[in-house]
């Protein structure tokens, strides 16, 4: 159910008086949002699990701070676009990805050649997880503001007031870099993807490649182990922040997922060790 602006902060002031039954309940409701906000900027789900977890200690350590001038939402989103704009410890802030590199490996990779490595599993099932794991990457193709822009106008839909404030850019140049961004995505999808566009990539002719060169393991399928988020819960976490802008356009792979039972099993050991304690007094 919903809480009113009094109740959260109400259940605020519990957590930083050291309730943990009111932290738990403040963690819960946002570490499905953290996590889907590190899991596009990052790229992985390793690197959006260690991710979410920084940023709910943040969030935590910082609680003190929340004074109910804006929704609860907006201010975790703040720190963790804070924290995820100048991370470094993501698997691609080594390895820099661009479209040309994405476009070339489209065009010029050789999927002939390679054996079967699919180990038994399903090839569909394999090239769906492919379908994702490679859409979520080329949004490292951006450059990191570019990704945020990405992110909060097509994934949650913010309101460009909000989203504006967020990134430190007024209304109006949100809105006219999110419509340059999107059509430079569109354009590559139209140009390369078979999937989502016109192109001649298509995941099924690809997934021993994508196996070989580790994009994809058939042990490991983290996309299609993982449990969506209803499309009307994230509808739900936008309007906690404010109105739908006139800017939705649909990029059908910008689904959201519960966050993974590691996360979970993660904050729960924080939260029952003795780091909670120091923490809860900070």
């Amino acid at each position: 159910m919903k809480k009113s602006k009094e109740e959260l902060q109400e259940l605020v002031n519990n957590a930083v008086a050291g309730d943990k039954k009111s932290l738990e309940e403040l963690i819960v409701s946002v570490q499905d949002i953290v996590f889907n906000l590190s899991l596009r900027m990052l790229g992985t789900f390793a690197d959006a699990e260690d991710a979410t977890q920084d940023i709910l200690l943040k969030m935590i350590t910082h609680l003190s701070s929340f004074r109910g001038e804006s929704a609860f939402t907006t201010w975790v989103f703040r720190i963790a676009l804070n924290h995820l704009k100048n991370y470094q410890k993501h698997m691609f802030a080594k390895r820099p990805l661009n479209f040309t590199f994405y476009g070339e490996d489209i065009e010029n990779g050789n999927i002939r050649d390679v054996p079967d490595l699919t180990q038994n599993v399903e090839k569909q099932i394999l090239a769906e997880e492919l379908k994702m794991s490679c859409t979520n990457v080329m949004l490292q193709c951006l450059d990191t503001e570019s990704r945020c822009i990405f992110i909060l106008g097509t994934m949650f839909h913010l309101d460009s007031h909000i989203a504006g404030e967020l990134l430190d850019m007024t209304p109006e140049a949100y809105r006219q870099k999110l419509s340059r961004i999107r059509k430079k995505m569109a354009d590559f999808l139209s140009a390369y993807c078979g999937e989502y566009g016109s192109g001649k990539c298509h995941c099924a002719d690809r997934v021993n490649y994508a196996i070989q060169n580790h994009r994809i393991h058939p042990m490991q399928l983290d996309y299609m182990t993982a449990v969506e988020i209803p499309v009307q819960t994230m509808v739900d976490v936008k309007n906690a922040m404010e109105d739908i802008d006139d800017l939705s356009q649909d990029f059908s792979f910008c689904k959201a997922y519960r966050s993974t039972e590691h996360m979970k099993q993660m904050i729960q050991e924080f939260l029952d060790s003795t780091k909670f304690s120091v923490v809860k007094n900070a």
